[in-house]
């Protein structure tokens, strides 16, 4: 009782403290405020994730031999999925899998409001995950933490969706920038990947959450990059033609990797049981970990190792040690290790680990220069070819080419290696990369699930506008029903009734079988004799199409302009459900635009 009376005092006090607060203090301003509040939580849980991660794995791994095969690569990854499924399951009770895709459907379908347990799940989840050997990372879940975060800061002052929408931004960046000390591409990662716009109101926000994520990583691991990068030799021009091929070739990679993960993820979507797909899952990941030990984990020393040019250490702990020096298995191991990495991420999550596919874009990337510098420089072409560059230049084009932003993969390279001297070719090659794959695919493999669902909210203004109206909120259900074998008669006294000049027609199990206009039907309204001969059977007219209840507005609008109709039946699996009416739609349109577009 004495608990029940505290909490009650405190929600009182609470209520005071926020009406005061919406009295007193200005909105942007106090946006400003939290968003340097969201910023530095978001960087010290990021900080939490990272050092969980490392302390699982340092403790399950720390003794493995370099020289020879490990046999507990079989076992952990399943272990450590199967304690992650049992979390989810009795403690958070949820699904929070695809992190980044669930932050973008909150943004676009639930005004941005987010549970508290999510602030909290996702970091145990994908620690468990990651530390076990779950070949994904860490920065999916940050997102949705930081989110999370950002979202329930900003409902426990009852704010405004549109603040909520900056909030959940401020958040996300703040994660990414925490987990990589990359204040920049944070910003850019809200802006490319989740869509936010970078207006007036957004700007500040953004930039300080960002900035304070960074910072917090900054002051706990010092002021140095993630990754260690020397740049031994320079960029000289002639190597251009060289970084233009690359960036077509990390292209078509990131195109193999987004295809990979969307066909494995349908397969692994199709099998009902959760246990079966522990099983399945569980021994793809353990035997590609086992025969290939960099799948093991984000895989972050694998990139150090490239970016340090120490290739051979990249086969420590397999048992193709002997073989390390043999030009032609080098390079068959890398190419198997970077074709599996899809393989293995999403036998992760679609087993039911939780994780996120930065951290593999960007090993497959290391991989791809790697290996593209390391194939020509044997093939003996006349020109040398620095490895340790072109590794790190391949991790911006694939990570631009499977997240479709070029601008935040070309920042968050520079700063996560430190390796600004090389801005020219990471340009080059994170724009061909995702010039290339959206020859193929449109959506990145974040927005390509909501796409599919007509939930995706987009920079185009239109697009994003139909996203955020419902249909269900303009459909017009008071037009009166009639039957096909009703007289004429019964129909006049309808229409006497009624100030709508459309009538569906309807069968008795409500299926739509046609309509009628009234304006086609006034030349034998008032004529008696047909009223008892006449039948709505024989004066009702077809629709020229009907609307299924399922559609995105913006095929709603597709259909419209194609039939030139003013009015449209909307259906459910054929059941009349009501009518979608031009004038409707465009008055909400301009109510929802005032609304998106005010800055």
């Amino acid at each position: 009782m004495a608990y029940t009376e505290r909490h009650n005092k405190f929600t009182e006090m609470w209520l005071r403290f926020v009406i005061w607060r919406e009295h007193h203090i200005n909105e942007n301003r106090f946006v400003v405020f939290l968003a340097l509040i969201v910023g530095i939580v978001c960087g010290f849980a990021a900080q939490l994730l990272k050092y969980l991660i490392h302390l699982v794995a340092h403790a399950l791994t720390s003794g493995f031999q370099t020289t020879s095969a490990n046999w507990l690569y079989l076992v952990y990854p399943v272990i450590g999925i199967l304690i992650v499924t049992l979390f989810l399951k009795y403690v958070v009770k949820d699904n929070i899998s695809h992190g980044v895709t669930k932050v973008l459907y909150a943004i676009s379908r639930r005004k941005s409001r987010l549970k508290k347990k999510n602030m909290y799940a996702s970091l145990v989840a994908s620690s468990i995950t990651i530390g076990f050997g779950g070949s994904v990372g860490a920065e999916g879940p940050i997102v949705f933490t930081g989110a999370a975060i950002g979202s329930n800061v900003g409902q426990a002052f009852r704010l405004s969706p549109k603040v909520l929408m900056i909030l959940v931004g401020c958040g996300a960046a703040a994660g990414i920038a925490g987990i990589f000390r990359a204040p920049i591409a944070g910003m850019l990662f809200t802006l490319e990947v989740l869509m936010i716009d970078l207006t007036g109101l957004t700007v500040m926000p953004l930039l300080i959450a960002s900035i304070a994520g960074a910072t917090v990583a900054y002051v706990m691991e010092g002021y140095n990059s993630e990754f260690f990068f020397a740049q031994s030799e320079p960029f000289f021009t002639d190597r251009i033609p060289y970084t233009i091929l690359l960036g077509i070739v990390c292209g078509l990679v990131s195109l193999y990797f987004t295809k990979v993960m969307f066909w494995m993820e349908t397969i692994f979507s199709k099998i009902p049981n959760k246990f079966l797909k522990i099983t399945i899952g569980g021994v793809i990941l353990a035997s590609l970990i086992f025969i290939f030990p960099p799948l093991y984990g984000e895989g972050y020393g694998t990139i150090e190792n490239l970016l340090d040019g120490d290739i051979n250490k990249v086969v420590d702990g397999t048992f193709f040690y002997v073989d390390r020096g043999e030009i032609w298995f080098l390079t068959l191991f890398i190419t198997a290790v970077m074709l599996f990495k899809a393989f293995a991420t999403s036998a992760t999550n679609g087993a039911g680990g939780v994780g996120g596919t930065f951290a593999p874009s960007l090993f497959v990337g290391a991989l791809c220069g790697f290996l593209f510098a390391y194939i020509l420089n044997n093939l003996d072409i006349g020109i040398h070819l620095s490895q340790k560059n072109f590794a790190l230049i391949g991790m911006a084009g694939v990570m631009s080419g499977v997240m479709h932003a070029p601008l935040m993969a070309i920042f968050l390279t520079a700063e996560m290696t430190g390796g600004y001297n090389l801005f020219l070719p990471l340009l080059i090659v994170s724009l061909l990369a995702y010039m290339t794959i959206k020859m193929f695919l449109p959506y990145s493999i974040y927005t390509m699930r909501l796409a599919r669902q007509g939930d995706l909210l987009t920079h185009e203004k239109d697009k994003a506008v139909l996203t955020l109206l419902k249909l269900d909120n303009v459909i017009e259900k008071d037009f009166k029903c009639v039957h096909p074998e009703m007289n004429l008669k019964a129909m006049v006294n309808t229409i006497s009734v009624c100030n709508r000049n459309l009538f569906p027609v309807v069968d008795d199990e409500g299926m739509l079988k046609g309509v009628v206009n009234l304006d086609e039907i006034r030349n034998i309204m008032f004529r008696p004799d047909l009223y008892k001969k006449m039948h709505v059977s024989r004066f009702m007219s077809s629709v020229p199409a009907t609307i299924e209840l399922t559609d995105t507005m913006e095929k709603v609008m597709e259909t419209f302009d194609r039939t030139n109709a003013w009015n449209l039946p909307v259906v459910d699996n054929g059941r009349y459900v009501g009518f979608v009416s031009k004038s409707k739609i465009f008055t909400s349109y301009r109510r929802v635009l005032k609304h998106f577009t005010e800055d």
